[in-house]
């Protein structure tokens, strides 16, 4: 495609060039970008000079932005992004912002430019965390905070979290990261440890959120329905799995929203073990259904 426009303005044996998208204004095409999403307005700034101007335009770029996102460069140090255009903004705050001792992260989605966090189980409250009877500190690559909480067998299970912080309006879905089972590598090949995995079938978990505002949201699953996974096809053991608790309205940045979460399985009837806790994701719901969709990795 790109030979065939660039064509377009090339003249044929010193005749008059006929007119191309290198006569388009810089200007035109950046309103045009205005309603492009960054990746496709980076593949057309290959174009030509137009279009790489336009690509570089702070005009443009501000659109891309959330209206807030000061808020996210206020948990960098200045000097991490003084000086910079909208579009390295942009590209700064699309990698992930670590505050908190690092325990959570906020980003930007490359397409929507919509604010997305992710909360580190050590950020969270966790019962028994301290007592390596029942759980320990896994280092993995299979989380973006390189460390996983592994429950080895307790009986009263809970995990509590908060977060305040001024997300932009929109509808947010947030979700628990959970691994059933241990994992490691041998010889180069991911395996899985089911040893102390047991309990999770007996009574289902119980997952909640609530938020400053009075908004609820709660949500019922056993995490090793395994008589289900086999009719379905789908098993739970060894696996990565989002389970949503619910969504939440945000209408205004300000005041920051303050949101607690939590997931537990307090019958005291039985033990359970063997589950990694990874982390908390809030992302704009928008985005949680084109990743459901395929079209987000």
């Amino acid at each position: 495609m790109g030979s065939s426009l660039s064509n377009l303005t090339e003249g044929t044996n010193g005749l008059v060039m006929r007119p191309g998208l290198g006569d388009i204004p810089e200007s035109c095409v950046a309103c045009v970008f205005m309603y492009l999403t960054p990746p496709e307005i980076c593949n057309l700034a290959r174009l030509n000079r137009a279009f790489r101007g336009a690509a570089s335009s702070d005009l443009v770029w501000e659109k891309k932005l959330p209206s807030n996102y000061q808020d996210l460069l206020d948990l960098l140090p200045p000097e991490r992004y003084q000086n910079l255009s909208k579009k390295d903004i942009f590209a700064l705050l699309s990698r992930p912002v670590p505050f908190e001792d690092g325990n959570k992260v906020v980003w930007l989605d490359t397409v929507t430019g919509r604010v997305c966090m992710g909360i580190s189980a050590k950020g969270m409250l966790i019962t028994g965390i301290e007592d390596r009877r029942y759980w320990s500190w896994i280092p993995t690559e299979e989380s973006r905070f390189n460390n996983v909480a592994y429950l080895q067998q307790i009986w009263w299970f809970e995990v509590d979290g908060v977060v305040k912080f001024p997300f932009p309006p929109g509808v947010y879905t947030l979700s628990f990261r959970l691994h059933l089972g241990r994992f490691s590598k041998r010889l180069g090949r991911r395996v899985c440890n089911f040893e102390h995995t047991h309990g999770w079938d007996i009574k289902p978990v119980r997952f909640e959120l609530t938020t400053a505002d009075c908004q609820q949201a709660s949500s019922e699953c056993c995490l090793d329905d395994t008589e289900q996974d086999d009719v379905n096809g789908n098993h739970k053991r060894g696996c990565w799995i989002e389970y949503k608790v619910g969504e939440f309205v945000v209408t205004d940045s300000q005041p920051a929203t303050e949101v607690r979460f939590s997931m537990k399985q307090i019958d005291c009837t039985h033990s359970k073990g063997g589950l990694c806790v990874d982390s908390v994701f809030i992302i704009p719901n928008d985005i949680k259904q084109r990743k459901r969709r395929g079209f987000l990795k």
